[in-house]
């Protein structure tokens, strides 16, 4: 069971991430440089009313959201682990996914951090870290 902590904790391993507050999410958010990769998504009375319309269960908090690198990442993951991932409508055709946190173990929460954090860090930064990570192996250091 993943926590806000291990979500920190793996967030930081990832080079000039910083954690601080969203103004329009309100819980924790992660950003490479100033752009949002990673960001607690409690779900609004409207998101429960459209999962409730179409006979979608209601997850409970905490949700992480998360970006990544295309609608079709998103897509395989929804439909792959849909005891992990979900969407709602207000996320159609944005590319984030949100994740029951406690339904995601710690090593699959790592990947999917590493895997956000290129789609938002600068071309530069992103392409010298991934080099350094694949060949290093590792999950983040």
């Amino acid at each position: 069971m993943a926590t806000w902590d291990d979500v920190r904790r793996l967030a930081a391993r990832l080079p000039e991430t910083t954690e601080g507050s969203g103004t329009q999410v309100g819980g924790p958010v992660w950003r490479v440089r100033d752009a949002m990769f990673a960001w607690e998504r409690p779900l609004r009375r409207t998101d429960v009313q459209a999962l409730e319309s179409m006979g979608a269960p209601v997850p409970p908090d905490p949700i992480l959201a998360a970006r990544v690198p295309d609608l079709g990442v998103k897509e395989a993951l929804v439909a792959d682990a849909p005891d992990i991932y979900f969407t709602i409508p207000h996320f159609d055709g944005y590319k984030a996914v949100l994740v029951k946190l406690p339904s995601i173990p710690e090593s699959e929460l790592s990947e999917l951090l590493v895997e956000a954090w290129p789609c938002r860090a600068p071309k530069r930064l992103a392409k010298e870290w991934l080099a350094r990570h694949e060949a290093a192996g590792s999950s983040g250091d």
